[in-house]
């Protein structure tokens, strides 16, 4: 078949053409995944993105003067785009710079008591560390930051203004990771 036949095949409901489309695409959305960076993700993150774009060319295609190897193409390239491009952005600062703070959640999931165990020994020794390399305006900040607040509910619980609290918590960001990599 035809990549128009198969196209036409799956806007019909048929899956197992868009399985025979991705064995056919996969190298496609391959090499244009391994010619880009995403920050805080893998290679494979955007051939999953790929795939998307794959699906949504798919979707949108319709028979006309250009075939669907360059409309497919495009679109797979456009996805992975976007995706960086988002990720990159302002919104996604946070999670592109995490913290590595452990979760402190009561219904955390362990193999067996030892592995609690160990986790909590763990925690606590990290937390301890925390408190050592930070001030105490610097560890009230990122541990209601870890809890969720947002800047300006932390900036009305420590009674300071937003551009302190950030900073605050890039300077702890950045003590963190200095400290952690001894």
């Amino acid at each position: 078949m035809t990549d128009e036949e198969l196209v036409l095949a799956v806007q019909n409901g048929d899956n197992s053409a868009f399985e025979e489309l991705y064995k056919k695409y996969k190298p496609i959305i391959l090499s244009v995944a391994r010619k880009f960076f995403l920050c805080g993700g893998e290679t494979e993150d955007l051939v999953q993105e790929g795939m998307f774009g794959l699906y949504s060319a798919v979707l949108k295609f319709k028979a006309g003067k250009n075939g669907f190897s360059a409309f497919a193409g495009a679109c797979i390239h456009n996805r992975i785009i976007d995706v960086i491009k988002k990720n990159n952005g302002a919104k996604y600062s946070a999670l592109n710079n995490f913290l590595p703070i452990f979760e402190i959640n009561e219904f955390a999931y362990y193999e067996s008591p030892e592995d609690r165990m160990i986790g909590e020994e763990a925690k606590t020794e990290y937390l301890e560390k925390m408190n050592k390399v930070l001030s105490p305006f610097e560890y009230k900040a990122v541990s209601l930051y870890v809890e969720g607040m947002s800047m300006s509910e932390i900036s009305v619980a420590l009674g300071k203004n937003v551009k302190s609290i950030d900073n605050a918590i890039n300077r702890a960001k950045n003590k963190l990771q200095t400290n952690l990599s001894e």
